[in-house]
């Protein structure tokens, strides 16, 4: 599982496009770079690597971390102090271990938090009547992601918990489809003026599947 995490899938550029990210701030999470003559660590990555491309690992990661500054607007020194403290006990991916997010382990995440000074705002766990419960950045990422020994084995893009659409990255290269058809070959028979019953049958889809991948398509060229 470990050289799945570590597969590099994806350009930059492509990975920043299924993650709905400027290239730019996909970059600077995974390189760092200078700012008015301040250099800044990467978020993502324990150090720079020069490397342009994105690991199954870096995908996932991102997805978090897009939803977490999306919703909250986390600054960044408290992300990356946070992400430093649980890759000590994570190793070089902690965001994609399902444990920081289920159970007792979501004690380390509050510790982590703590110890980061990240701000009661921002967190991605409190305690509720005595209970560490995930707040929706968190909660939302466990979500979309399906896992299997505590690791990402696919994940869904779209936000809506009934789409079919998956990124797997044993399949199609780890570019999105629907029960193995990619949704880019969907979306091209479609815009051919083929009805949505005919695409269905010729992949051995449904008609609602077909729908699906049209849509995620069409919202992914729209972002």
């Amino acid at each position: 599982m470990e050289s799945l995490l570590d597969r590099e899938l994806y350009s930059e550029a492509e990975a920043a496009r299924l993650l709905r990210l400027a290239p730019s701030t996909l970059h600077w999470w995974l390189e760092g770079g200078e700012r008015r003559g301040r250099s800044y660590r990467p978020v993502l990555r324990a150090e720079p690597t020069g490397s342009r491309s994105v690991s199954w690992a870096e995908l996932i990661e991102a997805g978090l971390l897009r939803q977490y500054r999306q919703l909250h607007q986390v600054p960044l020194p408290e992300l990356r102090k946070m992400i430093d403290i649980l890759r000590e006990r994570w190793g070089a991916h902690p965001l994609v271990h399902q444990q920081p997010y289920v159970g007792p382990g979501r004690r380390l995440l509050v510790d982590a938090q703590d110890k980061a000074g990240v701000r009661p705002a921002y967190k991605l766990v409190a305690v509720v009547s005595g209970q560490l419960v995930l707040l929706p950045p968190a909660e939302s990422f466990v979500e979309k992601v399906e896992w299997d020994h505590d690791l990402p084995v696919r994940w869904r893009p779209h936000a809506d918990p009934k789409s079919p659409v998956r990124i797997d990255p044993e399949v199609r290269f780890g570019r999105p489809a629907v029960r193995g058809i990619s949704t880019e070959v969907v979306w091209e028979h479609v815009e051919a003026d083929e009805p949505f019953g005919e695409v269905a049958d010729q992949f051995d889809l449904t008609p609602d599947e077909v729908r699906w991948a049209y849509a995620y398509e069409i919202s992914a060229r729209a972002a």
